[in-house]
């Protein structure tokens, strides 16, 4: 393999990608699944034929430049030839799942105006009768091989009208749209992001600054391939002739060690269900073994938590005295012997887990944990991780391999700004100092589609856009979110509390399996707790406790709620930041996990906090009275 000196940077449609990828890597492989039946294999010559076939077969149909085009697939090598195919021949896809709402999905079809449907199976088309009859859709077409219904077209089908045609003239430039990807619609109607050639070109052509991924390289695909995060990922890694394998939640684990990829992209929740298959395997040590790797891991965190100040790679310690890095200097160098032991006896059967081959990894979706970072660093797994949103296409930030600040979320991309402002007056704030994240760059969207009152609230005359979300900013650049302006609860005594971090905090506890924090407008935080029954059924037995099975513990029992207590209590006192008001006093438990199924969690596997309160009103009521 050999790293890509491939320059993109002149190219004015994706198209132009793909184009030069297949004269640049033509047999390699570009997408793989593994699970489909029979297994896919296309290459980077394929991969560039089959898209101008589809859009010529589309264009021979009747889809026009600047149509739009509803993309309804979940992961799949067909959902992105589609997807290039449509952009390609000038006209836009609007893009969701089809395990989504099936209101919600009526809804993207109807706002965007689409007048051709791209729908995975027959089996979603069918949850969309009767009422996508009504709408004006002029052609559907399955990405499957099914026998379709008279008047619609399977994939092989388009694929054929699309032989020896010509896709024909379109002029498309970096402003021509490309895309409509809405957003998941926690509170009220979603809104279709309007994201064009050049925003997308923008992420293709910078990412390069933070990663230049050797040709050949396998990347696993675990995140939906329709949202803006996984997508620019993959358009990138595919533009340096990397292979995509697509997995799913329930392959991963086997298909993590059988491929042994180079790179994967993620959201913290994946790392997270990582992290806890590592320390189940960690708790069933025992004995002399047992003492001896939680005595390896507390020196390897404490090892690394003085290299970081040494290295001046410390957000707890960004303005360290040289004598204070100086003595965390000398005191890594006492535990070096015990961290390489580590690595000799534990970090490297957990590196295995993974494959073992694993460069680097990239999160994003949301915050990653403080345990999660220093873990992941512990044993040995690199994690870039980066923040944006669908309306920035989406990364604006990200760490480096050569500047990785822990618990930071890096340094703007080229081009892109990034500007803390006071929350009430938006004067611009000094480094350090918390307030509103705005951002402005060349990948910030061109606006919500059919919706100009929104689009101008959200991004001001001069282009800054309006993240919502909280943070600061280092002297050397580095952005820290603290939470989400609109997440923020406030309790009576007027105390702003940002729920994120101290959640995060609270699921280093191995008996917390989710948690979500509720206590607007009361005197104190509570919590509403999806306990890990496993972990919780194995206390149960050292305590006596019986039955033990994990579905039958009765929750409800006193001693599960004052070890939950605790719990809390020493996780989010030790939370870096800790304030008084922080502590959580009343705490329910829920049977029923967050999920994406039953619409409390989003895509990119985020809590969906109105619909969990909503949910759950009268408990929580309950809980404060």
């Amino acid at each position: 393999m050999s790293k890509t000196p491939t320059d993109f940077s002149n190219a004015r449609s994706l198209r132009e990608i793909w184009q030069q990828a297949a004269q640049l890597y033509g047999s390699r492989v570009a997408l793989r699944d593994p699970h489909s039946k029979p297994e896919v294999s296309l290459t980077f010559d394929q991969f560039y034929d089959q898209l101008l076939r589809f859009g010529a077969g589309l264009r021979s149909l009747g889809v026009q430049p600047g149509d739009r085009v509803a993309l309804i697939s979940d992961n799949c090598p067909r959902w992105m030839i589609a997807d290039q195919g449509i952009l390609a021949l000038g006209a836009a896809d609007a893009t969701r799942s089809p395990q989504a709402d099936r209101e919600e999905l009526l809804y993207i079809l109807e706002h965007s105006g689409s007048n051709t449907l791209v729908i995975e199976t027959l089996a979603a088309l069918k949850k969309l009768q009767p009422e996508v009859g009504k709408l004006p859709i002029e052609r559907t077409i399955l990405l499957s091989d099914e026998t379709p219904p008279e008047g619609i077209l399977n994939f092989k089908q388009v694929l054929e009208k699309g032989d020896n045609r010509d896709i024909g003239a379109v002029e498309i430039t970096p402003d021509t749209l490309a895309t409509l990807i809405y957003t998941s619609g926690t509170t009220g109607k979603p809104k279709g992001v309007m994201l064009s050639h050049g925003n997308l070109l923008h992420q293709v052509t910078t990412f390069g600054t933070v990663l230049r991924p050797e040709v050949g390289a396998n990347i696993l695909s675990i995140l939906p391939t329709w949202h803006s995060y996984e997508r620019a990922c993959e358009y990138f890694l595919l533009s340096c002739g990397c292979t995509q394998i697509y997995t799913s939640i329930r392959h991963i684990k086997a298909d993590l060690k059988q491929y042994k990829p180079n790179y994967m992209v993620a959201v913290p929740r994946i790392w997270e269900t990582i992290y806890e298959g590592a320390q189940k395997n960690l708790r069933e040590q025992t004995g002399a073994k047992g003492r001896l790797v939680q005595t390896l891991l507390q020196a390897g965190q404490n090892y690394l938590l003085n290299r970081r100040i040494a290295d001046n790679m410390s957000l707890e310690h960004l303005n360290a005295s040289a004598a204070t890095r100086a003595l965390a200097g000398l005191r890594a160098a006492s535990l070096w012997p015990l961290y390489a032991l580590g690595e000799r006896l534990v970090y490297g059967k957990i590196r295995e887990a993974t494959g073992g081959n694993l460069d680097w990894v990239i999160s994003g979706g949301g915050s990653l944990a403080p345990h999660l970072d220093l873990f992941f660093e512990q044993v040995g797994i690199e994690i870039l991780v980066g923040y944006g949103l669908t309306e920035t296409s989406p990364v604006l930030t990200v760490r480096r391999p050569d500047h990785n600040l822990r618990g930071s979320a890096g340094r703007p991309l080229p081009k892109t700004e990034i500007k803390i402002v006071d929350l009430d007056s938006r004067q611009p704030l000094p480094a350090e100092q918390q307030g509103l994240v705005l951002a402005r760059g060349p990948q910030v969207m061109q606006g919500y589609y059919r919706d100009p009152e929104a689009t101008n609230k959200a991004i001001d005359p001069q282009g800054w856009f309006d993240t919502g979300d909280l943070g600061w900013l280092s002297p050397d650049g580095d952005l820290v979110l603290t939470g989400r302006a609109k997440d923020t609860i406030v309790l009576t005594n007027g105390e702003n509390i940002e729920p994120q971090p101290i959640e995060d905090a609270c699921l280093r506890s191995p008996y917390i399996e989710q948690i979500m924090l509720v206590g607007q407008d009361q005197k104190m935080l509570g919590a509403l707790i999806v306990p890990n029954r496993e972990a919780l059924a194995q206390w149960a037995i050292t305590q006596g406790i019986t039955p033990a099975e994990p579905e039958q513990l009765d929750l409800s029992k006193k001693p599960f709620y004052e070890l939950i207590q605790s719990e809390l209590k020493r996780e989010v006192k030790n939370r870096p930041g800790y304030r008084a008001d922080d502590r959580i006093g009343p705490v329910r438990f829920l049977s029923e996990a967050f999920t994406q199924e039953n619409g409390m969690l989003t895509q990119t596997l985020k809590v969906r906090r109105p619909v969990v309160a909503q949910r759950y009103r009268d408990m929580i009521s309950e809980m404060f009275d």
